[in-house]
Formats: structure tokens, sequence, C-alpha cells
């Protein structure tokens, strides 16, 4: 049986000179405008850019809160079929007999460094703490929120984010790409992905349209990472050196303020453009490498001064309860509830109250938030009565916890997987499928789950036992690190280690820009793995543009809204081809496999 060769004739047609010599115009130009019209959007107009982020964000989340949730378990189960099948889990990516490039230490490194890096600085022990006092459990009101008995809910939510999905989102773009690059010598970037599916019809306007959704969802992804990086660093900088300039010291608890995100984001970003200048051989295998010594050393001053044994006992029951609820995790998604079907749930007792009552549908209240913050008649309501009310509101607030908690993450990691997914196919030909699945879902999951339980549990620990007495919990997220280890150390130990984590911080922060910038210029090269020194720079700064504005354009609000709200709105439009990728690359190894079979048929 012979069956149709399949489709590589990819033609990216690229300028011959110019200042855009060797890139792809469509693209380049396309992805510029689109960031710089968004750029002065922030600059000329902030609050309108603020305000409408929020209102799209809110309306999108209403109506695709569901897809988010359900696609992003597909991926995961997706990934797992395709490594347990004999067949697809050994093919190499690569040429026959050919080895990997890098070091498994080298390739753990870099692509933990790329993957979650800043994302583990930030929130190792936000995230525990935060899931500790809500979660969909607390919210139905099975358990206290801060309790002994959270503790088990807070980290199954806490691997969710953090584990084999999140991993999952990156793989299936890294594994698409790498495939048809290594197999099939495509160039590697997104439209290569689509090929099985589009045929030559990638070769049109688009497969030019595919690859700037992949350079707007890597911007905007790579910019809330850093965003969120550059307040930790800030607070960091603040905790060793107390100077209060780069603080806003107004509110309850001291957190960054603008000028000094600004001056950290130009220091940040201008290491990030020297190291993108020297390329993925040197700066970023350099800096990687750098990343992973210092945090072992981290994780060590944690398992010797914190709670480790705490730590331990919760990572294996966490872990058993994570895999009990995978399915449940993975698939369970919530949907708006309107007022109109919450008033239709109240007791007949409550009904005439039901726009008073309304707060038992917020999703980060609790029952004796909701009871102490009612007044008028709704406060003079029974207790059983009051009771009935918030179950009513269960379905509203497990829908804004999820659209507002998994789902961020969940887009976060979408837009942060054309950089990701790229950036680990640049760094894995050689390997096989199997190798690379298990390589890049299984082992950092459970180096993530090890690294939020041995640092958040800590957290959670000094403040079970009393001895934080809260300074943890009313800590900003971006200041729970340096706050806990406030608690666990003191004198010349805490400086040293603050210090190492500001260092680490930093070039956690470097690689990931650096890794973006880098990224960004091999779409916009048409895949070539080597591109212009002028295109990373101004990629670098046009980078800096999009998160300076971003942050200013927030206002009073939290600096980081309107990063957030202009990611999760860019990532959806990529999660759409994200699933046509998964197809496509379904069709690719099947058809390939009836290919080597044919070969193998003696000719009649």
């Amino acid at each position: 049986m012979s069956i149709k060769p399949p489709f590589t004739d990819l033609e990216i047609k690229k300028q011959e000179a110019g200042f855009y010599k060797d890139n792809s115009l469509p693209i380049a130009l396309i992805s510029k405008l689109l960031m710089i019209a968004l750029v002065l959007w922030a600059l000329v107009w902030p609050a309108n850019a603020n305000a409408t982020l929020g209102n799209w964000n809110w309306s999108l989340l209403e109506k695709f809160n569901g897809f988010y949730i359900v696609i992003t378990g597909f991926f995961a189960f997706f990934l797992l079929v395709i490594a347990l099948l004999p067949r697809t889990g050994k093919r190499i990516m690569g040429t026959a007999g050919e080895t990997p490039e890098f070091s498994n230490f080298s390739w753990f490194s870099m692509m933990f460094g790329a993957g979650l890096g800043v994302g583990l600085m930030v929130f190792a022990t936000a995230e525990p703490i935060g899931l500790w006092g809500s979660n969909p459990v607390i919210l139905s009101g099975a358990v206290e929120a801060s309790s002994v008995e959270a503790i088990q809910s807070g980290y199954r939510y806490t691997f969710l984010h953090y584990g084999f999905h999140a991993w999952s989102i990156y793989v299936v773009t890294g594994l698409s790409l790498a495939y048809y690059a290594y197999t099939r010598d495509m160039p590697l970037t997104i439209r290569s992905a689509l090929t099985p599916l589009f045929g030559a019809r990638i070769n049109s306007s688009f497969g030019h349209i595919v690859d700037v959704l992949g350079v707007v969802a890597t911007v905007l992804g790579v910019s809330v990472t850093i965003g969120f990086g550059v307040s930790q660093f800030i607070d960091g900088m603040y905790a060793i050196t107390g100077m209060s300039w780069m603080m806003d010291m107004t509110g309850e608890v001291p957190a960054p303020n603008k000028v000094g995100l600004i001056a950290g984001l130009v220091m940040i970003m201008g290491l990030s453009i020297l190291s993108a200048v020297s390329g993925v051989g040197r700066g970023v295998k350099y800096l990687s490498n750098l990343n992973l010594v210092l945090s072992i050393i981290l994780l060590l001053v944690f398992v010797i001064f914190g709670s480790f044994m705490f730590a331990l006992s919760t990572f294996g029951s966490a872990f058993v309860d994570y895999i009990l609820h995978f399915a449940q995790l993975s698939f369970g998604a919530y949907g708006p509830q309107s007022a109109a079907d919450f008033a239709a749930a109240l007791p007949e007792a409550a009904k005439p109250l039901a726009a008073d009552l309304s707060a038992a549908q917020g999703a980060w209240g609790s029952f004796e938030g909701f009871v102490a913050g009612l007044t008028g008649a709704a406060a003079e309501l029974d207790e059983d009565t009051l009771k009935a009310v918030y179950a009513a509101g269960e379905g509203g607030r497990q829908f804004g916890w999820q659209a507002g908690w998994t789902t961020f993450y969940w887009a976060w990691w979408i837009a942060f997987s054309p950089f990701v997914g790229l950036f680990l196919a640049r760094i894995s030909k050689g390997r096989s499928v199997r190798e690379f699945i298990v390589g890049c879902v299984l082992a950092p999951s459970l180096v993530c789950f090890a690294w939020m339980t041995i640092l958040g549990g800590t957290a959670i620990d000094l403040e079970l036992t009393g001895g934080a007495d809260g300074a943890i919990i009313g800590a900003s997220n971006t200041a729970k690190l340096f706050v806990t280890l406030g608690q666990m150390l003191d004198g010349g130990l805490l400086t040293a280690v603050s210090i190492m984590c500001v260092v680490l911080i930093m070039t956690f922060l470097v690689t990931s820009a650096d890794s973006g910038i880098l990224v960004m210029n091999t779409i916009m090269s048409g895949g070539e793995q080597e591109t212009g020194v002028k295109h990373r720079i101004v990629w670098g700064l046009i980078l800096t543009a999009v998160i300076g504005t971003l942050l200013a354009a927030a206002g009073e609000n939290n600096p980081m809204d309107a990063l957030r709200n202009a990611m999760i709105i860019g990532a959806l439009p990529f999660t759409v081809v994200m699933g046509l990728m998964c197809v496509a690359l379904a069709k690719a190894l099947y058809r390939d496999g009836l290919r080597e079979k044919a070969a193998k048929q003696p000719a009649e």
C-alpha cells in the first residue's frame, strides 16, 4: 500500500536585504504594530486601557472558562497516550543514531529555568499559603480556611497549578515543533505544527496569522512572568537594603511602587538583552546552570532550617490525593451563576433580599466573612437561613474562584507555551518522543511538588504553630518568601540567603527574558536558529515597553492587573492553535507509522 509522503514544502518568504534581511516582513511588521499599538494605548489612555482590558477579560472568562479547563485536561491525557504507545513513544526526534546536543543536567537546567523559574520563586510560599486559605473545598464549606484540614485540598490545587497540566501545555507545543523540525527537516516555527492539517495552505496569509499569534502570546506571557519577578526582586532588595524609595508604604504592608518596578524592569531587561545577544549556547546555558545550583542551595536551606518532616509527610499525602482527583481536576469546569439563578436558589425568607445577599457568590469570601458584611434586614436573618443563602451562592463562588485562579494559570502557561515550547524544541534534538514527554512533564513536575511542599510547607507550619503570627499570610505575594526566611533565620545567615535569593530571582528573570527574545526572533526569521543581533535588541526594547506601560496603566490598582488581563485575552486564540496542534500531531504520528509499515513490506 502506497502512502502519500507528508507535506514539507514550507515556504516563508524572507527579505533579501535591508533591516529585515532574513526575516519574514509580514510577521515582523504585524507583530510589532500590534505591540506598539498596545504600548501607545496604555501610555496615552492608561485608565481606558486598564478598564477596557478588565471588561474584555471578564466577558471572555464568562464564555470560555470551561473551554480553558477542558482543553488543558485534554492536553495532559493526549500526551499520556502518546508516551505510552510503543510505536509513538520510541520515535527519535532526529536522524537515526543521533545523540542529544546537551547533557541531561544542562537540558534539565534550561527547561527548568525557562519553564517555571520565576514562578517558583514568586509563588513557592504564596501559592500554598493562598490555597490553604481559599480553594474549592473551602468554598463548599467542607473544611475551614487555614486549618489543618485545609492543607490537603490546598496542596491538591497547588499541585494542579504547578504539575502535570502546566508542563503538558508546554510540551504540546514543544513536541509538535520538535517532531516536524527534526524528523521532517521543517523550520522551527509555529506554522510547521499545523502542516498535516492544512498542507500548502499554511504558506498563505493564514500561516502568517498563526505565527503572529505565537509572537503575541509569547510577548504577553513573558511580560506577566517578568512583572511578577521584578516585583519580587524589588521586595528582596527592600528586605536587604531597607531602601524605602522603591516601596509604597501607605498600605497595610509595604509593596513595590511604580518607580521601583520600572527601575527594576530597566535593569533586568538590560541584562536580558545582553544575554540574548550572546545566544542560547552561552548566555542561557550558563545562567540556567547557575539557576539550578542556587535553587538547590535554597532548597537545602529550607530542608535544614525549615519544617522538612512536615513537608515530607505533606508531599506523600498530597501527591496521592492529587492523583486520585486527577480526572476531576482535569475536566471539572464551572459556569457563571446569574443573579436570577442565585435568587431562585434562595430560601423563601431570603428571596426578597437577593440583591443584598449577593456577596454569597463572592469567590474569596468565607461564610463568616459573608455574615460579617451583611447590613440591614439581611443581617437579621437567622443562622440556618444564612447558611442556606451561602450554599445557594456556591456555584457563583466556584466559578469566580476557578476563573480567577486556575483559568488564570492555564492562560498564563498557554501564553508562555510558544516561548517555552519552542525553546524546549531547540534544546531537545536527538531525544525520543517518550523521553521528551517524561523529561519535560514528569521530572519537572515532581521537582515543583517538592519545591512547593518544602518551601510552602515551612510557611504553613510556621503559621499553624503560631510562630509567624499571621506575618506570612499578611505579606504581599511577592514578599512572602522573604518574610518566611525572616521567620526561619536571623543575623548574617538571613542576609546571605536573602542576597542569594535576589541573585536567583535576577538570573531566573534574565533567563526567561532572553530566552523569550530568542524565541520571538526565531519565529520572525522563519525558524532560523541564529538570528540578527539588532532584532534581539529591538524585541528586548519592545518587551520592556509593553511591561512598563501596562504596569503604569494599572493606576491605583494592583500593578499586575492590566498585564494579567491582556495576557488572558491574548492566550485564547493560541489555545485554539494548540488544540489543532494535537490533532495534527496525532495524524502525523499515525501516518508516519503507516509509512514505516509500508516501507518494511517486500515489493511485489
